[in-house]
Parts: C-alpha cells; structure tokens; sequence
C-alpha cells in the first residue's frame, strides 16, 4: 500500500546512524477522511528484509487489508478494536496486539484511536491488498 512520496528504503546505509526527517500526518487518498498515517523509516513497496514504522489515527471509522507481512499496533490514544480470523482484541492506551501474516486485519475506532504500527519482513515484495475502509 503506497501513499504519498516513497522514502529512503529500509535498508540500512551503512553509516552508524540512519535518520528520517519527520513529515506530517496526512489523509490517505481516496475516500477515506478519517483516516490518516505517515510512515516514519520508509513507506511499504516492494520487498523489505526490516521493519517499517508508522503512525495511525483513525477518527469513527473502520480500515481492514489483507496483510502478506505482520502487522503490531501499540495504541497511544483510545480505543482500538482489531479483528482477524475470528478473533477480536480492545486495545486501550499501552496495549499492543500483532496481526500475523496470511490474513485480512480489521482495525476499527468506535471514536478515536491513535497508534504506532511496525510491519514485520516481507522479503518477497508481496503486495496488500482488499483495502475497505467504513465510517462509523
């Protein structure tokens, strides 16, 4: 799922330090207002052998995509639900929760939610896909 500018790819530069400049919250594109991301170290095309930062706010609404790479949310602010294969989790502030790969994963914010997220691996570049996004 790409949005917005790529950034410098995750693989390290060899230097002591990597360093990304901070870039603002923005609204994905297409329909979906109330939702909004920045992805920190690098945005999620193609292959990545490390993880990818990013930032989610979710404001009543719902956001679900099939995931070939796991997914581990650690919410901030609110309340977020997260389904995926039958099961269902309430994350509140502190909690955290990974989607495994090979599954569709459903985040939901009955009002607000704010969250990091880190994709794990995927080495062979496969893409996500079935994105529905539902306001509340």
């Amino acid at each position: 799922m790409a949005t917005g500018t790529p950034q410098t790819p995750t693989v390290t530069s060899g230097e002591a330090i990597d360093f990304w400049p901070a870039e603002p919250m923005k609204a994905l594109k297409g329909d979906w207002g109330r939702l909004s991301c920045r992805f920190i170290n690098s945005h999620p095309t193609g292959a990545w052998n490390d993880f990818i930062l990013s930032e989610w706010e979710l404001k009543a609404c719902a956001w679900e995509d099939f995931h070939p790479h796991s997914e581990t949310a650690f919410v901030l602010e609110g309340e977020l639900h997260i389904e995926s294969q039958g099961k269902t989790v309430i994350l509140k502030p502190g909690d955290s929760a990974r989607v495994n790969p090979g599954g569709i994963g459903r985040y939901s914010a009955p009002v607000y939610a704010r969250m990091y997220t880190i994709y794990g691996p995927n080495p062979d570049g496969e893409e996500s896909h079935s994105f529905k996004y539902e306001e509340l």
